[in-house]
């Protein structure tokens, strides 16, 4: 297990304020946030190869704040592997075995195992240079293992490769999770990452961590308005609420029930389906509007629509933008189920 207790780091121009983490025994856990958040600062915070300004740091169990790297039982794969040029496939692997208590012979046998499990045998002896970016990733992940690390810190492992052998990779660290039960670490900004890998997520933004818990509450349950538009609520509107109803600009809200002090209404764009203004499928609480702009993105289109001011974004796919003929400027009725609309 991780947990890390007031973590401050200090760089020019950035810091991280506070943070408070704790992953579980055995637990996959993804970092998220944009560029610039500090994820990356805090898995090197965790590896020991930053200096915090103040924190604690525990690994399974043991207070690591002031050990060197080699002594947390911490291994860490990078975006670009961060492999050794001049070494061959065999000798970066076991490189850091020099460097640990474990014996070499151990060490040696842990090494073979991984290697046969990776499908490295025929690499040894090749020059990492020579190697595609899936099999670099291989090599990475063979070295960071080969120590036995009770904890696996990836920072972007799959973002520089391509798509075919980005899933290859995806299910290789899904085997070794289920198979070893390591306890992993992973910073990534792919959403495909969190949804098919991690238990639990944390999302940070500038430093700071603003919402942590399982895949499903965060996407579907946001707490702030910054982690709505990050997990891809494209519609964060204020609200104001008058006499109990939930208001966004002129739009009254029918959402019966919902009581509390709200700020903002978050709604996925998938979620606001458009048909034709006048339409018989109109329902009550829907609302009209005009078509601003049509993005087509090949299967799907991008719409954005302007209801009494307020500007919604949507999605449809572009045969049903056909078959309906909706074009920018065409008067439209926007349908929103009231249980799609998360209040924050």
């Amino acid at each position: 297990m991780i947990r890390i207790d007031r973590l401050n780091v200090r760089l020019p121009g950035f810091s991280l304020k506070s943070v408070d983490l704790c992953v579980e025994q055995g637990e996959f856990f993804c970092l998220l946030g944009p560029t610039g958040a500090g994820k990356t600062l805090i898995l090197e915070s965790v590896a020991g190869v930053v200096t915090i300004a103040g924190g604690r740091i525990v690994v399974s169990g043991c207070d690591v704040t002031g050990l060197p790297p080699e002594g947390r039982g911490v291994g860490i794969v990078y975006q670009d592997c961060a492999l050794f040029p001049h070494l061959s496939v065999g000798r970066n692997i076991d490189f850091g075995l020099r460097y640990h208590r474990r014996s070499i012979p151990a060490g040696r046998a842990m090494c073979r195992d991984l290697i046969d499990r990776l499908g490295l045998a025929s690499l040894l002896d090749r020059s990492v240079t020579t190697l595609s970016g899936g099999e670099k990733q291989r090599v990475a992940l063979a070295r960071a293992l080969a120590t036995a690390p009770t904890v696996l810190l990836l920072d972007e492992p799959l973002s520089s490769l391509d798509p075919c052998f980005r899933e290859e990779i995806r299910d290789l660290f899904r085997s070794l999770h289920r198979e070893t039960g390591l306890t992993v670490l992973m910073v990534t900004h792919d959403f495909t990452d969190a949804h098919s890998l991690a238990q639990r997520v944390a999302i940070l933004n500038d430093g700071h961590v603003e919402q942590v818990g399982t895949v499903e509450e965060v996407f579907r349950r946001p707490l702030t308005a910054f982690v709505a538009d990050f997990v891809g609520m494209k519609n964060v509107l204020p609200v104001r609420v008058e006499n109990g109803i939930p208001f966004i600009g002129d739009l009254a809200l029918a959402m019966p029930g919902r009581k509390g002090h709200f700020r903002h209404a978050a709604i996925r764009p998938e979620h606001i389906h458009l048909l034709p203004a006048g339409s018989d499928a109109m329902s009550n609480g829907s609302f009209t509007g005009r078509i601003t702009t049509i993005s087509n993105q090949g299967f799907f289109a991008e719409l954005t629509v302007d209801a009494a001011g307020v500007i919604f974004k949507t999605v449809m796919l572009t045969s049903s933008l056909v078959v309906m003929d909706l074009r920018q400027g065409a008067a439209v009725s926007l349908q929103i189920d009231p249980a799609d609309i998360h209040l924050i």
